[in-house]
């Protein structure tokens, strides 16, 4: 290639003269590029006369394609270069440059971008030197990372989903970027309300959520299929209760996790006579309301209820707000003493509070659940069994990045908790490609976990932040059905049941005891004074009276 090195042998100082080259300007180049060399510079003075091999003097070379391979074998050996910085180093005009450089771009050879930080102007550069010099930036930013223990992770997520208590939000407009975090999560349908958000959200009002889902913003679901199969036990046939996993999730992104979990095949559930009347009736006439399906059935309104509370087990059915799966868990005795909760000034959920039922169709139509269908209608789709087709690269992606969102740091381990098809092997497609783009890092983030993980530039200074901060004895309890039971998979020790009563406490990280059917256990050996600390922190916070209801809490 064209070169300002010293000379070497085989190559001979080529010293341009005319109107086409800067006065004096000395190039050097091989022996081999001789004759397209005489092309662009026809005046050139070879110091000293050489020739080139005879092979290379066969063919006839126009300007525009000799300078195409001049700087083919300059760009070779050069990193990110502006079509300004060629023509000024060869004596040459910006426009032929320009010209030559589009060609090696058609070709696949060169891509332009910015590759310098705080360039302006469009450079240039060899596909195969760009992907070396990425490969070994990556390199050296994965070197530059220190891993964390597993005890400091935990203290990062604690802060990334806004459970410490210095981190958490206020206000209904954090309770939609608190769902934008945690959504196609499924926890027990109690535990939402009575642990999730009041860990995360100081003072929460379940009118927020309300107004959320009614707007057209949010929808619950059950995602993974219920247990209403022919061959299933009678008794696992059940409707929801506090148990029941159920999921919130933006509607607009409904398509997008309705693809990555399994979906039910109705064609292999078998319902009662009357839960398969009220199932035909909301199918032939649409969303409805419950005194509309009581009407049209003509059964009685605990017939009703009982069949709804039957389809929403199985995932087949949601109601506009959440105050209809509110009604369906508050306990029977609970709903004769209205009279006396309004007094106490309880809520008082029921089903003639919910809004519209209608069917969560996932077997047969396209995903739709844009703004211009009916807002209590989320429509999805199987195609052809409960796992359906391959999701898109698209959707992949989103999911990809919405677990990121989630955790800050992802690997396969960490997602052992959540409900999705998705190969870890399909997620990492994808994390590759973002690490390519510098959206992500990658490297290891986290001690003693083996494979790769990820991480968002803004989760890596803060968890560098958290291993710096000093430990300070804070001691913070989760429920065991909160996204951050991560005991037995992050942590050593045998996982906790994911039930809404059970709870983990954490002190700087560590799980040191846990609340498991009513009987504190401690994981680690603590002094009288610090058990007595772990025993209260264990304990939940009073549940506000408007949701004490359905919780079945006392005060």
């Amino acid at each position: 290639g064209i070169e300002r090195s010293a000379g070497n042998a085989g190559e001979t100082p080529a010293v341009p003269a005319g109107k086409q080259t800067l006065p004096g300007k000395r190039l050097w180049v091989a022996a081999e590029r001789l004759p397209q060399l005489q092309v662009v510079f026809p005046a050139a003075i070879l110091e000293p006369l050489i020739t080139a091999p005879a092979s290379f003097i066969e063919t006839a070379w126009s300007f525009e394609d000799a300078l195409v391979e001049l700087l083919r074998g300059r760009l070779e050996g050069l990193g990110p270069v502006t079509a300004r910085g060629l023509a000024a180093s060869a004596g040459l005009a910006v426009s032929d440059v320009d010209r030559a450089l589009l060609k090696l771009e058609a070709e696949g050879f060169v891509l332009r971008g910015r590759f310098t930080p705080g360039t302006e102007e469009t450079e240039w550069c060899a596909r195969r030197l760009l992907a070396r010099i990425h490969s070994y930036t990556l390199n050296r930013l994965r070197q530059e990372i220190e891993p964390v223990s597993s005890a400091d992770f935990i203290r990062f997520l604690l802060s990334w989903q806004k459970v410490a208590p210095d981190h958490q939000m206020e206000g209904p407009q954090s309770l939609l970027a608190l769902i934008e975090q945690l959504e196609g999560f499924e926890a027990p349908a109690a535990a939402w309300e009575g642990e999730i958000f009041p860990s995360r959200l100081v003072e929460y009002d379940p009118a927020w959520l309300d107004a959320l889902c009614l707007s057209g913003e949010v929808v619950w679901a059950r995602l993974t299929p219920g247990a209403a199969s022919k061959n299933a036990p009678e008794k696992s046939r059940s409707g929801p209760v506090r148990s029941t996993p159920i999921a919130l999730l933006r509607r607009k992104d409904f398509s997008v996790w309705n693809s990555v979990f399994p979906r039910p095949v109705v064609e292999e559930m078998t319902f009662s006579t009357v839960t398969q009347e009220v199932y035909d009736y909301l199918k032939a006439r649409g969303a409805s309301f419950f005194s509309d399906i009581v009407e049209g059935t003509k059964l009685l309104r605990g017939q009703v209820e009982e069949s709804l509370a039957d389809l929403v087990a199985s995932g087949l059915v949601v109601s506009d707000s959440f105050t209809g799966l509110r009604a369906l868990l508050t306990p029977s005795h609970r709903k004769t003493q209205a009279a006396a909760r309004r007094r106490r000034r309880e809520a008082v959920y029921e089903m003639s509070s919910a809004g519209r039922w209608s069917i969560l169709q996932r077997n047969n139509e396209i995903a739709d659940v844009s703004s211009e269908r009916t807002v209590s209608e989320p429509r999805a789709v199987a195609t052809g069994s409960n796992m359906g087709s391959a999701p898109a690269p698209e959707v992949v992606e989103k999911v990809a990045r919405i677990l990121l969102k989630r955790y800050g740091v992802v690997f396969k381990r960490l997602l052992e908790r959540e409900g999705l098809t998705l190969p870890w092997r399909v997620l990492l497609r994808i994390y590759h490609r973002l690490e390519a783009r510098g959206e992500i890092r990658g490297g290891r983030f986290v001690a003693g976990i083996s494979g790769e993980q990820f991480a968002l530039p803004e989760a890596v200074g803060m968890v560098r932040a958290i291993r710096r901060a000093p430990a300070n004895d804070n001691m913070l309890s989760v429920s065991a059905a909160d996204p951050l039971n991560l005991v037995g998979i992050i942590t050593p020790g045998a996982r906790i049941t994911a039930h809404t009563s059970n709870r983990i406490l954490y002190r700087d990280g560590v799980p040191v005891a846990m609340l498991e059917s009513g009987e504190t256990k401690f994981l680690v050996e603590l002094s009288r004074t610090m058990e007595w600390k772990a025993k209260s922190a264990l304990l939940r916070k009073t549940t506000p009276p408007v949701l004490r209801s359905y919780l079945s809490r006392s005060a």
